[in-house]
């Protein structure tokens, strides 16, 4: 008898400590089966057997105030939102998932809990459970259902890709990129001079692991590889055709095209997402961009060798030294 006493207590402290890991003000959230429609504060639709497995890449819209998570392509879930408010707006562009704490409170204020914490921005910008009152409410963060904020986490990674469009620009900026605000201990000056034509720099050794970025630049006629937020390499970049590239945003899924690769004829071509701004819109041909951008047969070999699924590539027409430079100032000072 009195070991099932002894079980039952148990079993009410268990439930009560569960009832209190989500705080009282947060949006518990709502499952709902619908995957297009309007979705009311507080639902989402979640469906992760559509595509068990792969690279994950989220889209967070702004003027809808709805997320999108695909995985290896496939749309398995999306959400409503409450991003930050006109005082505090959520910044647009492309993040990477820096950091991940299931349990996690606000230094900034007040301590607030922010359970299910994926940090975007070091400054403080992060998806958390929170309150959805059915419009931008936050300080800045991104807040989600707190059942939703759950099922996201367990299946995201740190390193992923995260796309917040605020609906003003075609594709956001790269606004995280660790490579470009934290210059690596052996840094150098070496390591801003213009390359000469067909001429590379590849040093892998300045960060063995970690999720691979690139940026092609063609205002810098380069192309420039960052491992864990930490520049690999560079290579000097022709670019062939009229126009400019435009800003786009890939990032590499599992399996293959079956075709021979542009930059390693040896190896077959990666299948490639085009991660958009918004829902809507124009959408790019991977292959027909790289059909326009050469460079050193040898250092296309060592790059595809180091990218993997989830890699993310970023074309930009504006100059990338300059922020290399003007950030590397500021770590001087």
């Amino acid at each position: 008898m009195k070991s099932l006493l002894t079980l039952a207590v148990s079993a009410a402290l268990l439930s009560t400590t569960l009832a209190m890991d989500r705080p009282s003000f947060h949006t518990k959230g709502m499952a709902t089966g619908k995957p297009t429609g309007p979705l009311k504060p507080g639902e989402y639709w979640w469906a992760p057997q559509l595509s068990p497995a792969g690279p994950v890449v989220i889209l967070v819209s702004l003027p809808q105030q709805i997320m999108y998570v695909y995985r290896n392509g496939i749309l398995i879930g999306r959400s409503t939102v409450s991003s930050g408010s006109k005082s505090n707006a959520t910044p647009g562009g492309v993040f990477t998932i820096l950091e991940k704490k299931e349990t996690h409170y606000s230094k900034k204020y007040d301590n607030a809990p922010m359970p299910n914490m994926q940090r975007l921005t070091w400054s403080g910008i992060a998806m958390h459970s929170g309150a959805l009152p059915g419009y931008a409410a936050s300080h800045g963060c991104v807040r989600l259902p707190y059942d939703f904020s759950q099922l996201l986490f367990k299946t995201t990674a740190k390193g992923g890709t995260v796309v917040v469009g605020d609906g003003k620009t075609p594709t956001p900026h790269l606004a995280s990129s660790p490579g470009l605000l934290l210059a690596p201990k052996d840094f150098s000056s070496g390591m801003l001079h213009p390359l000469e034509h067909g001429a590379y720099d590849w040093q892998p050794e300045r960060s063995s692991s970690g999720p691979v970025t690139i940026v092609v630049s063609s205002a810098d006629h380069a192309l420039y590889v960052y491992r864990n937020g930490n520049p690999i390499g560079r290579a000097a970049l022709d670019i062939s055709g009229r126009g400019a590239l435009g800003g786009h945003v890939f990032t590499l899924l599992e399996g293959t095209t079956g075709k021979p690769s542009q930059f390693a004829p040896e190896r077959s071509a990666g299948r490639w997402m085009e991660v958009p701004s918004e829902v809507s819109g124009p959408r790019a041909n991977p292959e027909r961009l790289a059909s326009r951008l050469h460079m050193n047969p040898e250092f296309a070999t060592k790059l595809y060798a180091t990218i993997a699924p989830g890699t993310t590539v970023f074309v930009t027409d504006q100059p990338e030294v300059r922020k290399v430079v003007r950030d590397a100032s500021i770590l001087a000072n």
